[in-house]
C-alpha cells in the first residue's frame, strides 16, 4: 500500500500539496488551525464539503481517489482508509450502545466481529458494550472511535488531531493505543497535529504546513534538530522540544 499525493488542491486554501505514505509508514503532518491539514485529510477520504472541489492527484495502490464514484470511495473507506477524528461524538451516535456501533463498519461488509474482544483490544471493559456514548468519558469515546477505525484493518488510518481534547494522561495512552494498532497490522498513519512532541513520539518522518502549502518535510529526526524553515522553528520554540 502507497498513497500518493500530488498537487494537490482545494479553492486557494490548499495549494500543490505533494507526498508519498508507504506501507507501515507514520507521517506526521502538522500545522496551526487554518493550515490547511485537515481540508488534505478530508481530500483523501473523499469528504470534502460540497461546496469545496479538489483537484490534482490521490492515489492508493495506484487507484484515484479524487474524482472516484461515492460508491467506490464508500467501499474504500472502511476497508482501506479509516479516520479518527478529534472530537469523537461527531463520529457516534448518541442513541445507539457503543457495543453496536463498534461492530457496524465490520457487519456492513458481512463480517460479524466480537464487540467485547474489539473494546477490549483499545483498554475499555467488556461491558463497555452496552454503554451509550454519553455514559463515556472523552478518553474512552476516542478508544471506541480508534476501534471502529481499525475493525477492518484498513491500508491507512488518518488520525485528525485525536487527543488534542483530553489531558496529557489519557492523551498519552491513546497515543500508545494508536501507535501499538499500527505497528501490530502495519498500518500506514497519516496523523495530523500542531503538536511537534506528539509527533516526535509517533512519527518517523513530518510534514510541516502554512497557508495551504508544505513549507517543510523531512524525517522527523531531522525536522527536530536541525529545522530549516522559519515557521518550524517557531513551532519547536513554542514546544517542549528544543532544536539542538
Amino acid at each position: 500500500m502507497t498513497l500518493v499525493v500530488e498537487g494537490l488542491g482545494v479553492s486557494s486554501l490548499v495549494r500543490d500539496v505533494s507526498f508519498e505514505v508507504g506501507k507501515g509508514e507514520r507521517v506526521g503532518l502538522i500545522g496551526e488551525s487554518g493550515s490547511g491539514k485537515s481540508l488534505t485529510a478530508l481530500s483523501i477520504m473523499g469528504l470534502l464539503p460540497d461546496e469545496l472541489t479538489a483537484v490534482g492527484s490521490v492515489k492508493l495502490s495506484g487507484r484515484e481517489l479524487l474524482g472516484a464514484p461515492e460508491r467506490e470511495l464508500s467501499r474504500l473507506r472502511g476497508d482501506e482508509l479509516s479516520m479518527v477524528f478529534q472530537e469523537p461524538m461527531t463520529a457516534l451516535n448518541p442513541a445507539m450502545r457503543v457495543g453496536r456501533q463498534v461492530t457496524e463498519p465490520a457487519r456492513l461488509r458481512g463480517k460479524r466481529p466480537d464487540a467485547a474482544e474489539l473494546l477490549e483490544s483499545v483498554g475499555l471493559p467488556a461491558d463497555a458494550v452496552r454503554a451509550y456514548p454519553h455514559q463515556l468519558s472523552g478518553g474512552q469515546r476516542q478508544r471506541v472511535v480508534l476501534a471502529m477505525a481499525l475493525v477492518n484493518n484498513p491500508a491507512l488510518l488518518i488520525c485528525d488531531e485525536p487527543t488534542t481534547a483530553l489531558d496529557v494522561t489519557v492523551q498519552a495512552r491513546i497515543l500508545e493505543l494508536i501507535l501499538a494498532a499500527t505497528r501490530e497490522r502495519e498500518t500506514a498513519l497519516l496523523f495530523i497535529t500542531h503538536d511537534l512532541a506528539v509527533v516526535a513520539s509517533v512519527c518517523e518522518r513530518v510534514l510541516v504546513m502554512l497557508d495551504g502549502e508544505i513549507v517543510e518535510a523531512g524525517t522527523t529526526r531531522e525536522v527536530l534538530t536541525a529545522p530549516r524553515h522559519d515557521y518550524t522553528k517557531r513551532l519547536l520554540e513554542a514546544s517542549d522540544l528544543e532544536a539542538s
